[in-house]
């Protein structure tokens, strides 16, 4: 993977995007540190990653039809 600072990156960047259609990953490094931030890579490349799912944020209001507890709704 090539990598560019954040000014290289925008100075070149219709360069970039060549590599990138060529096929090639860039990284791009911000910071005193230069640190890869970002990545840039071909449309074909870019993998698909399914959602994972988190802990539930907010209040859950069952239904009084509901026919579950939340014990077994939960799982417990």
């Amino acid at each position: 993977m090539k990598t560019m600072s954040v000014g290289d990156f925008k100075t070149n960047f219709s360069e970039a995007l060549k590599l990138v259609l060529a096929g090639e990953e860039i990284g791009i490094l911000y910071g005193k540190k230069k640190e890869i931030v970002a990545r840039l890579v071909p449309k074909a490349d870019a993998k698909k990653s399914r959602r994972k799912i988190g802990v539930l944020k907010g209040k859950i209001k069952f239904a009084p039809d509901f026919k579950m507890t939340e014990e077994e709704f939960l799982g417990l």
